[in-house]
């Protein structure tokens, strides 16, 4: 069973890193594109789509980024108490913490699912077996929803997003559960 947990956190740990590494220099897309909102403003016309735009490459940034966060220990903590504690009294906290915290990013999942469905224009109440339908070919893509901005993107896109950082963010806080029994165990991680 030690295997098979060390294999998960491997696996997990190292697609979450090479996927933050990735995502870190998204912070420079950010600032070509508000650079470029600056300068347009400035010499030409005003650009229309800097501004959504950016908020889309920050969400990405976010979302995407909280795993690799989660699994360096770069998240912000209440440190009053855990910071004095033993590693063994640690892992008891961090094991009951993350229950919560999975249970929380189970229902956020699912909301950014059935966010995802709609904006393909699915009005059901099923959204997974409307992605289901999609792969199948039984369910085809209705009216999509767009912004109501002036640009008018699509949504999708960024749902799609939310949905694959919320689904590593629940891998890694898996991973970090499995690491927290291990530790209990008096097994090295």
């Amino acid at each position: 069973m030690s295997g098979l947990m060390r294999g998960f956190i491997k696996v997990v740990d190292s697609v979450n890193y090479r996927m933050g590494r990735m995502i870190m220099y998204f912070i420079f897309v950010l600032m070509g594109i508000l650079l470029w909102s600056s300068i347009s403003k400035t010499f030409f016309l005003p650009s229309i789509w800097t501004l959504e735009m950016a908020q889309f490459v920050m969400v990405a940034y976010y979302i995407l980024g909280g795993p690799y966060s989660l699994q360096l220990g770069s998240n912000v903590r209440m440190d009053l108490l855990y910071g004095e504690w033993s590693l063994r009294k640690k892992a008891w906290f961090d094991l009951l913490t993350v229950m919560f915290l999975l249970f929380y990013l189970g229902v956020l999942l699912y909301g950014a699912v059935s966010s995802t469905a709609y904006s393909l224009g699915y009005w059901g109440t099923e959204p997974f077996s409307f992605f289901g339908g999609l792969l199948t070919g039984s369910e085809e893509i209705g009216r999509m929803e767009q912004s109501s901005t002036a640009w008018r993107p699509y949504m999708w896109p960024i749902k799609s997003i939310m949905i694959l950082g919320l689904f590593l963010m629940l891998l890694q806080c898996i991973s970090e559960l499995l690491k927290d029994i291990l530790r209990l165990k008096g097994e090295p991680v």
